[in-house]
């Protein structure tokens, strides 16, 4: 039997048995990073709780001997949310991970956090229903997860990110006491619910979530359209949109993106050299989807589309899907290491941005893989690089640095799914003063006082004004 000195680890134990704990340094490995592996921290002890009442138990336990700990869902975040930066105790969720209740009458679920997104919608699949938001990490991810970082999607362009999918939210407090939240439409006061949704784990533990189902689309189609240069590609983005369209999903990638998914587990046979690719799904009901696909067949055209395609059915769009879906995996057969970014930007200035982003990677020499959710201007570049090689991982986060600069500079924003984390703390200045950020982080402490919960993510330390203003306010 493993032992330990740290007495921690027996009154852990006590909780929730021995064999729901991990400490030893061979066991702690898996858990020093999430998805985001270029800064990695060892946990004191990882443990997993199967119900609410043990989560809260262990919150309380460590909130009264001032012991941090973070919660951490299927460890596929991409921002750093779920890395520990000072021997935090991680509270996993993955045990938890029954579906509660189902009520298809009123078009609710109910699961734990640790219940696989991609498991629900297959639960209720054979009673013609889904769960709409679709992260391509939805085959691993939990939907804990996707509410602490309000995963979107694909799909989120018509359908909405998970903040617009998720009633009810039953939340442990950093002190271990269990609230409620939501549960009811138009409940009045503050949106609690809203504020905890995307909050990075900071505010407090989810343990159990309401979630909207919806109805099965009677028709879907996909289109996949080939162009010779971006910007054709980009402005038939906006071209869509403008004809009174609102595709289900509206996807590009670009040529370095091609080459990777075409390297990767699901190829296509997209043709080399391609400069740009559109996915674009409609769905609804049967009656005008067909005079829609027309239409958006018509705006390729008059963009110069060098082919453009219908899915002749449900075998040749899951191909098309599965290989836009895998693309950031798929970028591993082309690189040995890739950082993944997150801006969002208007539309309208798609072509702009991405001209920034070519200049960026001409001036670095490092390679950028643009796949990212058109439709709602949410990017997603890729920027290729060798870790072995001194300096390219520090010049990959510079150059991830400046993207995000670019998508602040137009009116966007750093991130749209993925969260903020330690990857993107500093980068939060972009958009918001220093006056801002204060704002938040009191509003932060109301819920974690002591700033034990996933300490320090989600906002950079004050600057040296700020905190001057801070104490001399506090006077």
């Amino acid at each position: 039997m493993k032992t330990t000195k740290d007495p921690l680890i027996g009154e852990l134990s006590a909780i929730v048995g021995s064999d729901a704990v991990l400490f030893q340094p061979e066991d702690l490995l898996a858990y020093e990073c999430d998805a985001y592996t270029i800064h990695r921290g060892m946990p004191r002890a990882v443990i997993f709780p199967k119900t609410t009442e043990e989560v809260a138990a262990i919150v309380k336990h460590l909130h009264g001997m001032r012991i941090p700990f973070l919660p951490r869902g299927a460890g596929t975040g991409l921002s750093g949310g779920a890395i520990p930066l000072g021997g935090e105790v991680i509270i996993s969720l993955v045990r938890m991970k029954k579906l509660l209740h189902v009520d298809i009458e009123n078009r609710i679920a109910v699961v734990q956090p640790g219940f696989v997104n991609l498991k629900l919608t297959h639960s209720i699949s054979d009673k013609g229903y889904y769960y709409a938001p679709d992260p391509s990490s939805q085959y691993a991810c939990t939907i804990g997860g996707n509410v602490a970082e309000n995963a979107g999607g694909a799909h989120c362009l018509k359908y909405g990110v998970t903040t617009n999918h998720v009633l009810g939210l039953e939340v442990v407090l950093p002190n271990g006491e269990v609230i409620e939240l939501g549960g009811a439409p138009d409940i009045p006061g503050y949106d609690l619910l809203g504020f905890m949704t995307g909050s990075e784990g900071t505010l407090g533990i989810v343990t159990k979530i309401t979630v909207r189902i919806l109805k099965n689309p009677e028709e879907k189609q996909t289109v996949l359209a080939y162009f010779d240069e971006v910007e054709d590609a980009s402005y038939a983005v906006s071209d869509i949109i403008a004809a009174g369209i609102v595709p289900a999903a509206l996807e590009m990638m670009d040529t370095v993106a091609i080459e990777g998914v075409e390297c990767g587990t699901y190829p296509v046979g997209h043709p080399p050299g391609l400069r740009a690719l559109l996915l674009i799904e409609v769905d609804g009901i049967a009656a005008g989807i067909n005079e829609q696909i027309a239409e958006i067949v018509d705006v390729c055209k008059r963009r110069n589309v060098m082919d453009v395609r219908v899915a002749g059915d449900e075998e040749e769009r899951g191909r098309w899907w599965a290989n836009r879906k895998t693309a950031f995996a798929a970028m591993g057969t082309i690189s040995p290491d890739y950082l993944v970014q997150d801006g969002v930007i208007p539309r309208s200035r798609l072509p702009e941005v991405l001209d920034s982003i070519r200049r960026i990677s001409e001036t670095s020499g490092l390679r950028i893989a643009n796949v990212f959710h058109a439709g709602d201007g949410n990017l997603h570049p890729l920027i290729l690089f060798d870790a072995r090689k001194p300096g390219e991982t520090d010049m990959a986060v510079e150059v991830g640095s400046a993207v995000l600069k670019v998508c602040a500079d137009v009116g966007g924003t750093i991130t749209g799914e993925h969260g903020v984390g330690i990857e993107k703390r500093e980068e939060m200045r972009y958009i918001c003063t220093d006056e801002e950020i204060e704002a938040q982080t009191r509003i932060r402490a109301v819920f974690n006082p002591h700033n034990l919960l996933n300490a320090d993510k989600l906002f950079p330390k004050p600057s040296r004004c700020a905190e001057m203003k801070r104490i001399e306010s506090d006077r």
